[in-house]
């Protein structure tokens, strides 16, 4: 991709690049098909029959014509645009507005130019020195860490000496200047007059490469037990932190040739599980995951994994990094979270079990879905009715943070789920939940599943109910199938609605894909005065606990009941006064046999 021929800042074109998905670029010319984990169609500038135009995650290739290029290369080609004129309408369509060009910007441009040459020589110059006498302690402590030869070569690691002025003496014959150096961050300013010195010293050297393998900054760490142990260049015309990755120009190789794409903690972990095989393994440069390094690792795979360390502060770290995608996240593209085991990090663990220890760390990773209740409920307790309360309003906030209305209502229905079933009492404390009474066999197959819809169904239409029932509701054994999936639906639905009303349920569920689950509910054949709209508030309450009685049998109405008196003690609720009185009116109505309790009625 040849240089511009205007100037624009460098950083503006790579942004505008990362904002245009090819696919869909290109996909407006030709039909494309997914091939793997890229793309192919017939080549749209010349005419072929047997698709060999490749799209890959930043540039198209023709394997017939030899067409080449990225996004703007692609509407310069296909529309017969200036590069000026490409710039503008894909700026337009990425939102972005296109820096003016201006004589100043033409001299930036040139000076990046520049710079990169500066720290291409700065990375040989401190690649030689580590293997020259002064440099054999820094190699020495590569080589006790693991790596061979050749991974230290691949990676350019280097040593800046402890001796000051060794990097200006070293690029002095190259005709780079001290206003070079310090602009690229190799040098500081001195202080009072003082002359400017080495930024990095007595440190092993790591360059650091963006995602074309161009040198932009390099991260240093002391040996020995000395602080900072590690030191990154400062922000610069080539290097801003939050933008970049650590390994990411061999991740893309990597991640093209089918390795999996992990984010892990540090440089030497990196270096490690590439040299293990996993070369698709990228680091952040010593600070959480910001939502710019996430889009880079999007571009390489829908859903990277991150590993974090087995311990509190790698959990603190994994609850950070998902709180940072969850509004990024969308139904293609995600996370998955691999967690190291404890006191261990991949190069301890490779360097102990070779590729199979990690490999099955990373087929223990979870999908996003399934880590995050861990990731917000982790060191919260949940014993009261207010812990449970914040703890629900925690997962429900979670699941709101996600722009994707579905995917959003997908994920607070998973996370409520999680939330009912640990709120059950065999999962308290440990202790096993008290054994029901033995249900009639007939109660397990149609008669289980019509009482159910009985009490979905007053639920769809009077979702009032929930501001009392909702625990009650996420405690009780409903079948497979549709009950199971409503009342997880309507659940998630609840935490996350602020207007509790019928019609906007049974719209959700339509939107959710539950339309045909909904209309099975309210089929009318046998549904009780209960679930009329027009049915009275007391008619609805007591058919809503008649039918939960049935369901629950007298074991549960009696842990039910047991629950709901726990509740009222510690919070003198009147919901929760109001549920006791019903548990008990239900489980009275139970031990007489009276099988029609309460004025509803029981078609089943």
């Amino acid at each position: 991709m040849a240089d511009p021929p205007m100037a624009l800042p460098p950083a503006f074109l790579d942004e505008l690049r990362a904002r245009t998905p090819l696919p869909g670029l290109i996909g407006r010319k030709t039909r494309l098909l997914k091939s793997g984990r890229n793309w192919k169609g017939c080549c749209p500038f010349h005419g072929e029959k047997t698709p060999s135009f490749y799209v890959y995650d930043d540039h198209f290739h023709c394997f017939g014509c030899g067409a080449h290029g990225d996004a703007i290369t692609f509407v310069m080609r296909a529309e017969g645009a200036a590069f000026p004129e490409a710039v503008e309408r894909l700026a337009a369509e990425a939102g972005l507005d296109v820096p003016k060009p201006s004589p100043q910007e033409a001299a930036r441009e040139r000076r990046a130019r520049d710079l990169h040459a500066v720290m291409a020589a700065a990375a040989e110059a401190y690649h030689r020195r580590l293997f020259l006498p002064e440099g054999r302690p820094a190699l020495d402590y590569l080589l006790r860490r693991g790596l061979t030869e050749a991974t230290i070569r691949a990676f350019m690691l280097g040593w800046a000496p402890s001796g000051r002025g060794a990097i200006a003496a070293d690029l002095r014959p190259e005709d780079i200047s001290e206003e070079q150096m310090l602009e690229a961050g190799l040098l500081r300013a001195g202080e009072a007059g003082d002359p400017p010195r080495d930024f990095f010293y007595a440190r092993v050297m790591f360059p650091i490469r963006d995602r074309r393998g161009r040198v932009i900054a390099f991260g240093g760490r002391i040996l020995g037990d000395g602080q900072p142990k590690y030191v990154n260049s400062p922000e610069t015309p080539l290097f801003r932190k939050r933008m970049s990755l650590y390994g990411l120009d061999l991740a893309r190789e990597g991640a093209f040739r089918g390795a999996p794409v992990v984010a892990v903690e540090g440089y030497m972990d990196v270096i490690a599980l590439h040299q293990a095989g996993f070369t698709g393994t990228v680091a952040p440069l010593g600070t959480a995951l910001t939502p710019e390094q996430l889009e880079e690792l999007w571009r390489l795979n829908p859903e990277p994994v991150l590993c974090f360390d087995g311990d509190a502060a790698g959990a603190r770290a994994a609850a950070r990094a998902a709180e940072t995608a969850l509004p990024l996240i969308t139904t293609e593209r995600t996370l998955r979270f691999a967690t190291l085991p404890a006191g261990e990090d991949p190069d301890t663990l490779t360097a102990r079990g070779g590729r199979a220890a990690f490999q099955s760390v990373l087929d223990a990773a979870q999908p996003m879905a399934e880590a995050l209740y861990g990731l917000v409920a982790e060191g919260r307790p949940a014993a009261t009715p207010e812990q449970r309360a914040a703890l629900r309003n925690r997962l429900a906030g979670a699941a709101g943070a996600i722009p994707d209305k579905a995917l959003a209502a997908e994920y607070r229905r998973v996370l409520l789920d999680r939330f009912f079933a640990a709120s059950r009492p065999a999962a308290k404390g440990g202790r096993p939940a008290p054994r029901r009474a033995a249900r009639p066999a007939i109660t397990a197959g149609p008669v289980l599943a019509e009482r159910a819809r009985m009490l979905l169904a007053i639920l769809l239409r009077h979702p009032w109910l929930l501001a009392q029932a909702e625990e009650a509701v996420g405690l009780l054994d409903l079948p497979d199938g549709p009950p199971a999936q409503l009342r997880a639906a309507i659940l998630a639905w609840h935490g996350g609605t602020e207007r509790v009303d019928s019609e906007g349920l049974i719209a959700h569920l339509a939107q959710t894909g539950l339309e045909d689950a909904a209309a099975w509910a309210l089929s009318p054949a046998g549904l009780p005065a209960a679930a009329r709209p027009e049915a009275l508030p007391g008619e609805v309450d007591e058919g809503f606990w008649h039918f939960f009685a049935r369901l629950g049998g007298e074991s549960g109405l009696r842990e039910q009941q047991q629950e709901a008196l726990t509740a009222l003690i510690e919070t003198n609720d009147p919901a929760a006064e109001l549920r006791l009185k019903r548990l008990s009116e239900q489980l009275e109505a139970v031990r007489r046999g009276d099988e029609a309790a309460g004025t509803a009625g029981d078609a089943a």
